[in-house]
């Protein structure tokens, strides 16, 4: 099976049905697979894109082995030779674009980490001078690199709604002060660590979210990290401060939406084949520049 909009396994047990991810519960772990659907606002669009999910959850991999100096994350295996007996049929699907992993309680927190100044952020700025609360300098331009990382937590929403920016105030009173300043801690060391990387592959992470869990009393990385759905990636050789950036996300396909007049609600508009094409392969490009490794 190659490309898939979703996991059609009627035998097993479906207890999540993201944007991109579906997740079954094993009993002892979950399953986490990552579709090729692309959503964009909010809204899940109608054509999905060839192998995304495969280079999405092979990103992930990646860099929760990179990062395990500094947190550990919810990976058992990647090896579908090693999944519970229930999921073997399905071992071909399933190759590179799923994970087992552990059952963490995650944190009603989205972590949020900018290291430039751009999207909701640069709108924030430019009309009030802050972004979250954070007052920043005044005359930084868009796109421009902040002194410092700044992490923004918003409230996660339902599917299908907006997440929130909050005050990290706010996310203390959510989670505590303590575990507060520990994601704040974490979120950006992760942050710094994967930026300065991604620097060296030619590649600018102007901004990225992150996702925890707790699991026995310990904070762990879950989710998925430092991919294109969750990151905005810039090439590194045509960064200009001044304007919006040429991105290596899906922002090709946000601009193309907001070009053809859609108005954000469900249902999303059929997306051309150049678009798609060029979506697969910007993905694909990004998974070889940080890896090494073709797809």
């Amino acid at each position: 099976m190659g490309s898939i909009p979703k996991t059609q396994f009627d035998d097993l047990s479906l207890v999540r049905q993201g944007k991109v991810r579906d997740i079954f519960d094993t009993g002892e772990s979950l399953l986490m697979v990552t579709t090729d659907r692309l959503s964009a606002f909010d809204v899940v669009l109608p054509d999905i894109i060839p192998d995304k999910g495969k280079v999405l959850n092979q990103i992930s991999v990646f860099w929760f082995k990179q990062m395990e100096t500094i947190v550990k994350n919810h990976i058992i295996t990647t090896n579908v030779n090693e999944y519970p007996e229930d999921f073997k049929p399905h071992s071909d699907a399933l190759d590179k674009r799923s994970m087992l992993v552990k059952k963490a309680e995650p944190l009603p927190v989205e972590c949020i980490v900018r290291g430039y100044i751009t999207g909701s952020g640069w709108s924030s700025y430019q009309k009030e001078g802050h972004v979250c609360g954070i007052k920043l300098p005044e005359g930084l331009k868009e796109s421009e690199k902040l002194a410092e990382p700044l992490f923004t937590p918003s409230s996660k929403a339902e599917i299908g709604d907006h997440d929130i920016n909050i005050s990290f105030d706010e996310a203390v009173k959510l989670v505590g002060s303590d575990t507060a300043l520990k994601l704040k801690d974490l979120s950006l060391e992760i942050y710094k660590k994967g930026a300065e990387y991604a620097l060296t592959k030619g590649i600018i992470i102007a901004d990225t979210k992150f996702e925890f869990g707790m699991l026995d009393g310990e904070i762990i990385l879950i989710d998925e990290i430092l991919t294109p759905d969750s990151s905005r990636f810039w090439p590194l050789k045509e960064y200009e401060p001044g304007k919006s950036q040429n991105s290596f996300d899906k922002q090709y396909v946000r601009d193309w939406l907001i070009e053809s007049g859609w108005d954000k609600n469900p249902p999303g508009p059929k997306l051309p084949q150049e678009v798609i094409d060029t979506v697969s392969k910007t993905y694909k490009e990004i998974y070889t520049r940080l890896t090494g490794v073709n797809v």
